[in-house]
């Protein structure tokens, strides 16, 4: 018996959103009745209209599909992002309809599944998509819940079967603590989310106590130099299960992967930059782990083409590199440098930022100013509110006076294209969690001389 086989109708207050809608196509699939609510259309909501789910952009409640409205047993989902005013969430609070959080969901979802969580501030996404990879190339019949669009089966969600589940673990609001991993791993434990954990010592005990939830027989990997207690992964370093021999050939890394018992050699990885060795390592690490047979998983890793926005080349030539990633964090944009630099040595690169969220742009304005200070040239856009209202004084011309680079100019989202083919660099880089998704392809046919 599953958790919600009685349930008839599921209702999405935000089902864009990519953890809402790999849980709407997973109900879908199920043979519920799916709608949802979501603020503006996206590619992602027009895909899902696709599927055959109904979703609709107003928040009256007269404008709830009929069949939610009249049924009082429909499942209400919702995510901590939903404004509290919100009309549609305020009637079915008002008539006690069943309400439950994403992260509750999902919970509920893993509890009766053999289930591998991949948590961390960083990485989550393209470890949690290379896991579920490797595991289905290896003849695993698998359900994964991915924070990101996995560019092999374009989609956030994988659902061929229940002998294991993936899940990407989020920290945000705690909701990780709602799982129920028997493997877990920690890919990176920044300050992130201040808030809603205040200060970076909650983040830490927070993830503690994630990886407190898997049992005695479950194993717990972490990022070597965390401060937790499991097994420890790495790149080239003393971790108990590492990457060693790298090299680079032709925009590829080849490397051996040392575990306590073997090492396995011919692994390669299309994905530029250190991180995504560490995520790699990870990934390989837990499906050893889970019993996944080790000579079969070069095979899947060399056929991993990656996440949607993280590190994705849009062009991809001699003279011209249009790369898009959804760096916004610091650490994550020095990630990105470190890998431009790698992949791309002695060319021009021009970054272009987008600060997602007033208070993470307050809170490591140091930060970003010295990890964009590294590129050859910057244009900063305006700071993306998300489920923010502006902090005074916080902007992004405030941010760019604190960059120490010549090269920097504020720029009008209207005007990007423009002022990119201004800037002459060899190689272009797009960051940012907010809107400049949209803007890739308008900006990739202009660079092109496409109309």
């Amino acid at each position: 018996m599953g958790h919600y086989d009685n349930i008839q109708n599921i209702y999405f207050i935000g089902i864009g959103g990519i953890g809402m809608s790999a849980l709407a196509r997973y109900f879908h699939k199920e043979g519920k009745h799916v709608s949802g609510y979501d603020r503006a259309h996206t590619q992602l909501t027009r895909e899902l209209q696709h599927e055959g789910i109904e979703v609709i952009t107003s928040s009256a409640v007269e404008d709830l599909p009929a069949a939610v409205l009249q049924d009082r047993q429909a499942l209400i989902v919702y995510t901590p992002a939903i404004p509290q005013d919100h009309a549609q969430y305020l009637h079915f609070t008002a008539d006690s309809y069943t309400m439950e959080k994403r992260a509750a969901v999902l919970g509920n979802l893993t509890r009766g599944h053999f289930t591998l969580a991949v948590a961390g501030t960083h990485g989550k996404t393209t470890t949690s998509s290379m896991l579920a990879h490797l595991l289905k190339e290896t003849g695993y019949q698998i359900t994964a819940f991915l924070g990101g669009i996995a560019e092999n089966y374009h989609s956030n969600l994988i659902m061929d079967g229940s002998e294991v589940m993936v899940v990407e673990a989020d920290e945000f609001d705690r909701s990780f603590l709602q799982l129920s991993p028997n493997l877990a791993a920690i890919t990176s434990m920044d300050a992130d989310h201040l808030d809603i954990y205040g200060e970076d010592a909650q983040i830490k005990e927070s993830f503690k106590a994630f990886a407190a939830l898997v049992p005695e027989d479950g194993k717990v990997f972490y990022a070597n130099g965390l401060p937790l207690i499991g097994t420890s992964v790495g790149v080239d370093d003393d971790a108990q299960i590492a990457a060693v021999n790298i090299s680079v050939k032709n925009g590829s890394y080849h490397f051996d992967l040392r575990t306590k018992e073997n090492t396995y050699g011919g692994f390669e990885l299309s994905l530029p930059g250190k991180h995504n060795l560490q995520n790699a390592v990870t990934a390989l690490a837990m499906a050893i782990e889970f019993g996944a047979p080790p000579g079969l998983l070069a095979n899947a890793i060399a056929s991993f083409k990656g996440v949607q926005r993280r590190f994705s080349y849009r062009i991809k030539r001699e003279d011209l590199v249009l790369i898009d990633d959804y760096a916004h964090h610091p650490a994550e944009i020095a990630a990105v440098h470190q890998a431009v630099r790698e992949m791309h040595p002695g060319k021009r690169v021009l970054a272009v930022f987008q600060p997602h969220l007033f208070s993470r742009t307050r809170d490591f304005a140091e930060a970003f100013a010295e990890s964009l200070g590294k590129f050859d040239d910057l244009l900063l856009l305006d700071i993306y509110p998300a489920r923010e209202k502006p902090i005074e004084g916080i902007t992004s011309e405030w941010l760019l006076q604190l960059v120490k680079n010549d090269k920097k100019q504020l720029v009008q989202k209207e005007e990007l294209s423009e002022a990119i083919k201004s800037r002459n660099a060899e190689v272009v880089v797009l960051m940012g969690a907010g809107d400049i998704g949209d803007e890739v392809e308008k900006i990739r046919k202009e660079l092109q001389g496409e109309n």
